[in-house]
């Protein structure tokens, strides 16, 4: 019998999908050193033996999970009649996937070629093509975008390795505080920003960044 697994394309759909939905329970819980092939089956009510003929390795099944959310994402995505629309969404339904699983943004941005970050790169690069920007020009202006998008996902990674303790607000306020004790002519401009610091919106600034972005693109149609 030909062994399966989740990257060779071949379904055993009830099984490989109870297999990457238990996982991602397990790391939206446990994060990524939580994941192991032991909890799996413990969580499944099997032994490893079974998951290890579905699934080649660890890397393969964060692949899976990764892709697994994001085709999510992207199937929940509504037909825009204008393309900076479609592209509007996509980004922050990107973002909002990170927000609710924080191992995501690792993911995306340590193997940006998996199947997951096609279905982004795919969606931006068609909206883009939609709204007229020249051929020669396409590869600057889509991957723009995705690299403001997985610059997020880079940035979630690693706010998603702080101790869970932390308060991200008092965090904030930390930071804000050193930045106001520095030299005032040396750092000028970051002492001005601190006071910005502790009450933005992520959610906010990472749209205003897609829109300066956008303005960029629709300049060179």
């Amino acid at each position: 019998m030909t062994r399966r697994n989740l990257s060779n394309g071949r379904h055993d759909a009830l099984s490989e999908e109870r297999i990457v939905e238990a996982s991602i329970g397990i790391l939206d819980r446990d994060g990524v050193n939580g994941l192991t092939f032991r909890a799996l089956a413990s969580r499944l009510k099997t032994g490893s033996g079974a998951i290890y003929w579905h699934v080649a390795d660890k890397q393969t099944l964060l692949a899976a999970a990764t892709d697994h959310v994001i085709a999510g994402v992207m199937a929940a995505v509504p037909t825009q009649s204008v393309p900076q629309d479609t592209i509007r969404v996509v980004a922050l339904g990107v973002f909002d996937a990170i927000e609710a699983h924080p191992w995501i943004g690792a993911q995306l941005s340590s193997n940006p070629w998996q199947r997951a970050s096609l279905r982004i790169l795919e969606r931006i690069g068609g909206a883009v093509q939609a709204i007229g920007v020249p051929e020669h020009a396409l590869f600057n202006a889509v991957t723009a975008l995705i690299n403001c998008i997985f610059g997020v996902a880079s940035q979630h990674a690693a706010a998603s390795r702080l101790p869970r303790d932390i308060d991200r607000s008092d965090h904030l306020a930390a930071i804000a505080a050193a930045w106001a004790q520095l030299d005032p002519v040396e750092y000028a401009f970051v002492r001005e920003l601190a006071a910005q610091l502790p009450g933005h919106d992520d959610r906010t600034q990472f749209l205003a960044g897609i829109n300066l972005v956008l303005v960029g693109v629709e300049s060179i149609r």
